[in-house]
């Protein structure tokens, strides 16, 4: 290890919304300790710029739950160091006055960010996204992939603790749809709720959520909270299908919203990551939206499996012999470093922050030995996805005002975004402390 003499590197722990430019933040110790052991604390964002040389940040909370965010922080210096850190706001946003510039030759920038560009969307351009060295993303491309970051394993997809028989579920279409959607988060990117809307005009559907709802929840439920609950968890579990819509189509940006019916013994109607295939535990275990030409073809198909039970059970057929026969799902779920809700693993922070670590020691004893430390440089494919887009139907049902503006400001949003990641990378290759009046200036610059 090395001497305490050494000099000692500044390392600081920055998080969105927290720095603003040009200010300083707190010194709150030099010490050391190995790599991957932390200190806990309290108040981690969902997503945050890790820099220096070495550090690490470690949540003592518990993983998040669907539509939830469980928050705890720690900091691990390592090596002889000074840790700087400040107070943050929770939250997705990445300001861009945290970046601490100017930026030194050997300041490592890590960035994990497991959302969707619907929360930030100029990260998820090659300016900005090749600004780091280490990523954590749902990308299976990034450092430390995320990609099965609501999954908690093997066992939940194979259990039969809420399926209901499918004569019941029979019995039960007597007052229930076919599918069931549940959304609060309206007119996201993917436009998901233009396609469900149109769906309904040819197939019933049972909507609980804020959007385009016709059903409520008991109350104790109806709240975003409960997604997890027991309670929800049997309502849901009646149907034979969900519409698992995610609110923004990239690859590899699976959520729960694909994992929940799978555990719960319901087939998901999936619309998101063009990249699924690769993901599901077996070859007939969802309905792919991708595969039709229009809502109307779907509804029918639909249709076709709710009257059909022997092609229905086809869809449960996995689930009922508890096979799953995609090795790749299995080999990422036994492989990775990190577990979900479990308290026997590290979650995904802790694993990611160790990760930065290791590597920074490693880098450290090549210099030692006289060796050049090796480069590591986030790729576009860590963090990548498309323009959005929307759907346009022959026979459109009328959307309320405040409605169709939302819809619409997506695709403009990501063409200011590429102005946006342009903007901060001339900035930051500048390396000089800026305001958010000069970067703004850079991005309306005529």
């Amino acid at each position: 290890m090395p001497s305490q003499a050494r000099s000692k590197p500044q390392i600081s722990v920055l998080h969105g919304d927290q720095v603003p430019a040009g200010m300083a933040v707190q010194e709150i110790g030099t010490q050391m300790v190995p790599p991957c052991e932390a200190v806990s604390g309290s108040g981690l964002p969902r997503e945050h710029l890790l820099t220096g040389l070495a550090l690490c940040q470690s949540p003592r909370a518990g993983q998040h739950g669907a539509d939830s965010e469980e928050e705890g922080f720690g900091i691990l210096p390592v090596h002889d160091s000074y840790c700087l850190s400040a107070r943050h706001t929770p939250g997705t946003d990445f300001n861009i006055e945290s970046l601490p510039l100017p930026r030194k030759a050997h300041h490592d920038w890590a960035l994990f960010h497991e959302e969707s560009p619907k929360n930030n969307y100029k990260l998820f351009h090659k300016p900005v996204i090749t600004l780091f060295n280490y990523t954590a993303t749902f990308s299976r491309h990034s450092h430390l992939p995320l990609t099965t970051q609501y999954l908690e394993g093997v066992e939940v997809l194979k259990s039969l603790r809420y399926l209901v028989p499918l004569q019941s579920k029979n019995n039960l279409r007597k007052r229930l749809a076919p599918l069931v959607y549940v959304q609060s988060d309206c007119d996201p990117p993917s436009d998901r709720d233009s396609y469900v809307r149109e769906l309904m005009t040819y197939i019933e559907v049972d909507s609980y959520g804020e959007c385009l709802r016709n059903k409520d929840l008991p109350q104790p439920l109806n709240n975003p909270a409960s997604m997890d609950a027991d309670g929800f968890y049997r309502i849901i579990a009646q149907y034979k299908f969900i519409l698992a819509f995610e609110n923004a189509v990239c690859d590899d940006y699976i959520t729960e919203k694909f994992w929940r019916p799978l555990k719960l013994g319901v087939v998901p109607v999936y619309y998101g990551s063009p990249s699924i295939a690769d993901w599901l535990p077996s070859n007939r275990s969802a309905i792919l939206v991708s595969e039709f030409s229009h809502p109307r073809e779907l509804a029918s198909y639909i249709r076709q499996l709710d009257h059909d039970d022997r092609l229905y059970e086809a869809y449960m057929e996995w689930k009922l012999k508890g096979e799953i026969s995609n090795q790749r799902l299995l080999a990422t779920l036994r492989e990775r470093k990190w577990g979900v809700q479990d308290i026997n693993q590290d979650n995904y922070i802790d694993a990611f922050e160790c990760m930065v670590c290791s590597k920074v020691w490693d880098n450290m004893r090549l210099q030692e030995k006289g060796l050049p430390p090796k480069k590591w440089k986030a790729e576009v494919t860590h963090l990548s996805c498309p323009e959005p887009t929307t759907f346009a139907f022959s026979s459109p049902v009328p959307l309320a005002p405040r409605r169709n503006s939302l819809r619409e400001m997506w695709i403009p949003s990501f063409q200011q975004s590429k102005k946006e990641a342009q903007a901060l990378r001339w900035l930051v290759d500048r390396n000089q402390n800026f305001s958010t009046q000069e970067f703004w200036g850079l991005v309306f610059k005529e």
